[in-house]
């Protein structure tokens, strides 16, 4: 797997950081969207052991308000080509907008994080293919009406690779996530966690992205500054389902946990 001009290796399994930007975030709204306080929190994130970091400059959180493109940019690109400036690590911009996706791009972001799976925006795919960037593709839908879950998931992704493929990007350009969280129930959610390797039929690296996540509320009964833990428990599954990456807010502990796991499996 390449995201700009590193290599990540298919038998381990990598962090990816969360930086959220907004002032609205389910977890961790407006404690980040400063420029100052974005870098420090990436300062940290590296030193606990971050391999990528996705910026995020719109919530995706249930009810959320939609912004402009241009709002979007705004937020994110200045934190982008600081922490280019400052740090030899991978960006990826959290966006499904093809406009806000370029401007990211010319900032110096390596990889685009689309919740939409290249579906939303139709210049999505050709955007990623033009600045050479790498995406993770995620599933979603904009309906619950599933037949067979898992193999309606699988379809999805299906439709969504064939997008990318279509557009020139490469298959070591390309990470694949289930979509914890997204037009999907609590039991689906569970269901999705349990199965995830089940994914790796399409033949691509994947991610599991459940950090602080609705499901791991309902399950704990624990607001989202809680949650830790039950992120753990699910970066612990994450590794012995072969995921080849998580991504947290909790840098150090779920690092720990990967760590552990990995040594365990090995």
């Amino acid at each position: 797997m390449r995201i700009g001009k590193k290599i990540f290796k298919a038998d381990k399994t990598y962090i990816m950081g969360i930086l959220n930007v907004t002032p609205d975030s389910f977890s961790d709204g407006g404690r980040f969207n400063d420029i100052g306080k974005a870098l420090k929190r990436v300062e940290e994130m590296t030193e606990e052991g971050a391999d990528i970091i996705d910026i995020g400059g719109e919530s995706a959180r249930p009810g959320y308000t939609k912004i402009s493109d241009d709002e979007e940019i705004a937020r994110i690109c200045p934190i982008i080509r600081e922490i280019k400036k400052n740090f030899d690590i991978c960006v990826s911009a959290d966006t499904y907008k093809s406009s806000v996706a370029a401007a990211a791009a010319e900032s110096g972001a390596d990889m685009i994080n689309d919740i939409w799976g290249l579906k939303y925006d139709d210049k999505m795919p050709d955007i990623i293919k033009r600045y050479d960037m790498s995406c993770v593709i995620m599933h979603n839908r904009d309906n619950t009406d599933y037949g067979n879950f898992m193999e309606d998931v699988i379809s999805d992704l299906k439709y969504s690779l064939e997008l990318a493929k279509k557009a020139g990007i490469e298959d070591d350009r390309i990470i694949i996530d289930p979509g914890v969280g997204f037009a999907k129930s609590y039991e689906q959610n569970l269901e999705v966690i349990k199965r995830v390797d089940e994914l790796k039929v399409l033949g691509y690296p994947v991610m599991l992205a459940a950090s602080r996540k609705s499901v791991i509320g309902l399950t704990l009964d624990l607001p989202t500054e809680e949650r830790t833990e039950g992120t753990i428990a699910t970066s612990v599954i994450a590794v012995m389902k072969g995921c080849s990456f998580i991504r947290v807010h909790d840098i150090k502990e779920n690092k720990r946990a990967v760590m552990m796991t990995e040594k365990v499996m090995r």
